[in-house]
């Protein structure tokens, strides 16, 4: 596979590439061409996804965890400042008082949710452009680790660079999409969103433009709703379950010694072990979701477009 080209949507043919591409190696005797990298170059079983991301993380586990720990400290402590700014000196419902009347309540529950509005879209931005950043770089590094590629943090970050701002608004236009979906229905928006999961590593991959990466997502999707969708729920609720597992010693204590004390009347000591835990949860999370939405949108490509002679090819070429 060519730097460029090797993932070109197969609709558009490069010029670029070389007009006779080497054959691929015979089929390996259980089936598929081999495990150049971290899967074997056959359409993937649910397990072999699931692995191949925590093989990906393994393989190359500087380049992974170093980027995901900085990218996380930074969208924690940004998200813990915009806490502490908007809630730090929020009223406490304590100081009403049994006689407050009905415009004091409503001037502080207005109060109170307009900061608590405040906080959230601030997170929900944090969120959005850390994730994009992190989920475009891993997915770089999940190309080259399937054919078992070295991959440098410069290398990586030139490849992703030009995709950095189609990736933003691809993510934020399919955001849109799924959340106004979901405003009307619940179902139109879960059905959208696993339709349109797979555009982010088509547009990083394929290098093309955010258009044809939806495109390419809704037809690699498309009669495989159902495994997609269920490999994405699993890995959902995989990386919940281990988010959970790390962040509960960090969070032991944090809201239950105080009688009725919110998140917003905690001391920022206590805030601040929270963040930290949810840090070194994001570190291991993250790239171990994005690795497997790769993964699967790789998987589709085998089923669907035979890439697996490619790659087997590519992984040749490179030997």
């Amino acid at each position: 596979m060519s730097e460029t080209g090797g993932w070109t949507n197969p609709d558009q043919p490069r010029s670029d590439l070389p007009p006779a591409p080497p054959p691929p190696p015979a089929p390996a005797p259980g089936g598929g061409y081999g495990k150049p990298g971290v899967i074997p170059l056959r359409p993937l079983s649910v397990g072999e996804i699931l692995d191949g991301a925590v093989q990906t993380m393994r393989r190359h586990p500087a380049l992974v965890f170093g980027v995901s720990a900085i990218v996380a400290v930074v969208a924690g402590a940004l998200d813990l400042a915009s806490s502490y700014w908007f809630l730090s000196d929020l009223p406490d419902p304590g100081q009403l008082g049994p006689a407050a009347t009905q415009e004091e309540q409503m001037r502080f529950l207005s109060e109170t949710f307009g900061r608590l509005l405040a906080t959230l879209g601030v997170t929900l931005v944090i969120s959005l452009l850390i994730r994009t950043f992190l989920a475009g770089f891993i997915t770089v590094v999940v190309g080259k680790a399937v054919l078992g590629r070295p991959a440098t943090l410069r290398e990586s970050l030139t490849e992703l660079r030009p995709r950095l701002l189609p990736l933003l608004g691809l993510t934020v236009l399919v955001t849109i999409i799924v959340a106004v979906a979901s405003v009307f229905l619940i179902i139109p928006g879960i059905w959208l969103w696993a339709m349109l999961n797979l555009a982010a590593p088509a547009l990083v991959l394929e290098q093309g433009r955010v258009g044809q990466a939806m495109k390419r997502s809704w037809r690699l999707v498309s009669g495989s709703w159902w495994r997609v969708f269920g490999i994405l729920l699993l890995t959902g609720i995989a990386a919940a379950i281990i988010s959970m597992v790390i962040e509960i010693p960090f969070g032991v204590g944090f809201g239950f010694s105080a009688s009725s004390a919110d998140v917003a009347n905690q001391s920022f000591g206590s805030q601040l072990l929270a963040a930290l835990g949810g840090v070194v949860a994001e570190t291991i999370v993250g790239p171990f979701t994005a690795a497997a939405t790769a993964l699967l949108y790789i998987d589709q490509r085998m089923r669907k477009e035979g890439m697996d002679i490619q790659l087997a090819r590519s992984a040749g070429a490179a030997q």
